[in-house]
């Protein structure tokens, strides 16, 4: 269940993201097609909450640092180390495809982490994305974390839709799929997401957290590669491994 009023907060930070100067209340009241009466509640609980202010008088409104300071404090203390962003930025420059680092939300996968590739031909992402569990290699490299029963109860939440030619359609085939996964260390999506699409995860389970670090482009560049990539994968899991535990 979506709470409007929370994402009606988010879609006007990301307003100001992309137009990256202030803006008055009509003109993010036009902009989203939103009354006038709650786009004003809205602005108003942003700026006594030190979130928004006025850079001039009656000049519109604009994000503080009040926002970039929170957000630099929670994800500071979060899950996601500069060893595994590193590891991400590694396996995109050593592939030249589009590296992604994965957490599972139920019956959808999150980036958390990516580098595009910088081809003018590649997979594009970005970091909050998130895409079906069951169709893609990252969250096929979750779910190869979790138990059978686990696994059935986030499966029978997901939309069970072709989004390609090779889309799994039903859960014991996606099971199957799984447990290849979980024998060969790796899994993999093969124009089941998106056409003439190859993804290629690997997962990275931990005490308290569990990754998947995920590699994806055009099929045409993946498919001969897969042996290669697949490597490159293990080699950046084992070595943030090795380092975390000499870390300890």
């Amino acid at each position: 269940m979506i709470v409007r009023q929370v994402q009606n907060v988010f879609q006007i930070l990301e307003l100001f993201a992309s137009r990256r100067s202030a803006a008055t209340l009509t003109e993010i009241a036009d902009h989203f097609g939103w009354p006038r009466s709650s786009t004003f509640n809205l602005i108003e609980t942003l700026c006594s909450s030190g979130f928004l202010y006025e850079p001039k008088f009656r000049g519109g409104y604009y994000p503080s640092m009040k926002l970039l300071k929170l957000a630099n404090d929670a994800i500071a203390g979060g899950p996601i180390s500069e060893r595994l962003r590193a590891c991400i930025a590694h396996i995109a420059q050593r592939t030249d495809e589009t590296a992604a680092l994965c957490a599972l939300s139920g019956p959808q996968t999150i980036f958390v982490e990516v580098v595009e590739s910088s081809s003018p031909i590649r997979y594009f992402a970005q970091i909050g994305q998130r895409v079906p569990t069951h169709t893609t290699s990252a969250g096929r490299a979750l779910l190869s974390l979790l138990q059978k029963k686990e696994r059935t109860v986030i499966l029978q939440k997901c939309e069970w839709i072709r989004y390609a030619p090779e889309t799994i359609m039903t859960i014991d085939a996606l099971h199957e799929e799984i447990e290849q996964s979980q024998k060969r260390g790796w899994a993999q999506n093969i124009n089941g997401f998106e056409p003439d699409l190859v993804g290629l995860a690997v997962p990275v389970n931990l005490e308290d957290r569990q990754f998947s670090m995920m590699v994806a482009g055009p099929s045409y560049r993946m498919k001969n590669r897969i042996p290669e990539l697949v490597q490159i994968l293990k080699d950046e899991v084992a070595g943030y491994l090795r380092d975390r535990t000499e870390n300890e």
